[in-house]
């Protein structure tokens, strides 16, 4: 339900032409929801009678009747009209508009929010001597050359590596390149083997410029997705915060937050096997390997394998969770700092968005289920109860 002031807002707009139909559907939505205040009339403002013929004139001309219950209560719009009525703040708006065109009126309006936006491709490349290249806004081309692996932004997003040729690698150091996602950043990178790999926000990979020996091994941290080469011959493995996920070529998502108490190994496509301190786990697809802080062994189910990848896909996807965890994605997606009361009673959502709306539009989409009101100054959010 909008406020008094939204619908005041929107009733002025109306009357000078400036309202956009889903903002006249709105006010006609709720004509009927404004109630009547105790604030009492002010004689400043001009004759209340008078006042209530110009209200009622203008409410009737600038909101079509076919738009109004087809009830037998005929008094829907003077009910509408008289609760705006007796709004002091309408008063003023009223008695302000009647005055001669030389007085400007003025009236209280809503201040402007500054939208927060949704992050974007940003991301930082270390190379191997120590050089850090700021991708995002750099020009599309080739970057750098190491150990024979021609580097180069291909498109805005996208950072390829491709290996001229066996006999240009020269030695077998590993030459080790590290890319990281600040927050409200995202990137994609295709690796020497044509691995392809997507990074969430906050994350960083690190990876050889190529792979040599019996293995290819790079670290994670954050979420990413991986679509590993196939090469049976040469295993590719994720080292993750002491755990690891040993592949031949398949797809899936390993989330492993730092603020996170699970490591989340999704496997969409092949197979992979999970391991960790002794403990291993195989995972068919459909499956996801789950381990807990504190633990040794892994928790595994079946899963909806589209909530897992849905942020690669550009979308919020939320099965089931607690508000304080999709507060976090919402916080490293948008770059803002959320805040939560002491006791805020734990509650559950279920749902699907877009990642790259204003924040504004996911939060409400939240505040629809009417248990979660959010409060935003700045980059600053405040969750409420």
């Amino acid at each position: 339900m909008i406020t008094k002031e939204e619908f005041l807002f929107l009733y002025e707009k109306n009357l000078s032409g400036e309202c956009t139909p889903e903002e006249k559907r709105l006010l006609e939505s709720y004509q009927d929801e404004v109630t009547m205040p105790d604030g009492k009339w002010e004689p400043g403002l001009g004759n209340k009678k008078r006042l209530h013929r110009t209200l009622k004139a203008n409410l009737q001309e600038s909101i079509p009747y076919k738009s109004f219950s087809r009830t037998p209560n005929r008094y829907t719009w003077m009910k509408a009209a008289a609760a705006i009525l007796v709004l002091f703040t309408a008063g003023v708006l009223l008695w302000r508009s009647q005055q001669p065109v030389s007085k400007k009126p003025v009236y209280a309006v809503a201040p402007v929010v500054k939208k927060i936006l949704p992050g974007g491709n940003k991301a930082y490349l270390t190379m191997a001597n120590g050089t850090i290249i700021t991708l995002n806004g750099l020009k599309n081309g080739q970057l750098a050359t190491q150990t024979g692996v021609q580097i180069n932004k291909v498109k805005d997003g996208l950072l390829t590596y491709s290996q001229q040729s066996a006999a240009g690698a020269g030695g077998k150091e590993l030459a080790y390149n590290m890319i990281n996602t600040p927050r409200g950043g995202q990137y994609q990178l295709i690796l020497a083997d044509g691995t392809k790999v997507w990074l969430n926000s906050t994350s960083s990979l690190k990876y050889p410029a190529v792979f040599y020996g019996k293995e290819r091994k790079v670290e994670l941290s954050g979420e990413a997705y991986f679509e590993v080469a196939k090469n049976p011959s040469k295993p590719f493995t994720v080292s993750v915060n002491g755990m690891s996920v040993q592949v031949l070529g398949t797809h899936f998502n390993v989330m492993a937050y730092n603020d996170e108490k699970d490591i989340k190994t999704t496997l969409l496509e092949g197979s992979v096997k999970l391991t960790n301190h002794g403990h291993q786990a195989l995972l068919r697809p459909g499956q996801q390997g789950a381990l807990n802080e504190g633990q040794s062994a892994f928790i595994v189910k079946d899963v909806d394998v589209d909530d897992a990848v849905a942020w690669k896909n550009g979308l919020f996807a939320f099965n089931n969770e607690d508000i304080q965890t999709i507060m976090k994605r919402i916080s490293r997606w948008y770059d803002v700092d959320v805040v939560f009361p002491e006791k805020f009673r734990r509650k559950n959502f279920g749902g699907t968005v877009s990642r790259f709306g204003d924040v504004s539009e996911v939060l409400h989409s939240l505040e629809l289920t009417g248990s979660v009101h959010f409060k935003t100054e700045g980059r600053r959010i405040t969750v409420m109860p």
